[in-house]
């Protein structure tokens, strides 16, 4: 079984910013507050179940994954692992800055880079690294529940290394919007976060915010505890 509570190192837009209002209404729920939010209507209308639609990434908030959700290692604390966030948060190093695009990745949508940007890559395999040390070990249950028979060679042995398959070569950075969706109902639904989505204005995004994401337990969602702008 699981371990919890579970934490995870995300990406998240501001509280006050328009990208993170845009993920916040369109999900229904507010990470940084905890709060459930109304949908839009274009989004109810697109797709009258949309609830559904975006019940998966609901749980998690919207952001983009650093490192993903992880239970702590045994004599391992939330205060430690917020202090090693804040620690990593202090090191100079180059701030990413994405072209961001809304588009389909494995089947749901999200907020992704236009094109690979090395610096974004490379926060990421810091993070993976860095933090591993809080991660308890993977169980099998839990390594079963990644499907390992679908994964590449490269992806299992990743998911032994660092708990997750999609690190490192096989990180691809993304802003959830919606769950898997079959091929026919992706064009009007992407049509619509797309024109919301350009609203914004929003023609580059700098990844400077570091988040730490808490889950207590299985039914709830992940809420942010704590925050730390990069240094660039």
């Amino acid at each position: 079984m699981t371990a919890f509570p579970r934490y995870a190192i995300y990406y998240a837009a501001d509280a006050d910013s328009a990208l993170s209002r845009f993920g916040a209404e369109l999900l229904g729920y507010d990470a940084h507050s905890g709060n459930e939010l109304p949908f839009p209507e274009d989004a109810r209308r697109v797709a009258p179940d949309w609830r559904d639609v975006s019940a998966d990434p609901r749980k998690y908030g919207f952001h983009g994954t650093l490192k993903a959700p992880m239970a702590l290692a045994p004599g391992k604390t939330e205060a430690e692992l917020a202090a090693a966030c804040a620690t990593f948060a202090a090191k100079v190093r180059a701030i990413p800055v994405i072209r961001p695009v809304v588009d389909s990745i494995s089947g749901f949508i999200a907020v992704i880079p236009a094109e690979p940007v090395d610096a974004l890559q490379q926060l990421a395999a810091d993070c993976a690294r860095d933090f591993d040390a809080f991660r308890v070990a993977l169980t099998a249950d839990d390594r079963a529940r990644r499907k390992p028979e679908k994964l590449s060679e490269r992806q299992r042995d990743y998911l032994d290394r660092w708990g997750y398959p999609y690190v490192m070569e096989e990180f691809r950075f993304h802003m959830t919007l919606t769950g898997r969706l079959e091929a026919e109902r992706r064009g009007p639904i992407q049509e619509m976060l797309r024109s919301r989505f350009a609203a914004l204005n929003l023609d580059t995004l700098a990844i400077d915010r570091l988040a730490l994401f808490k889950q207590d337990d299985a039914t709830a969602r992940f809420r942010i505890i704590g925050e730390w702008a990069l240094t660039g």
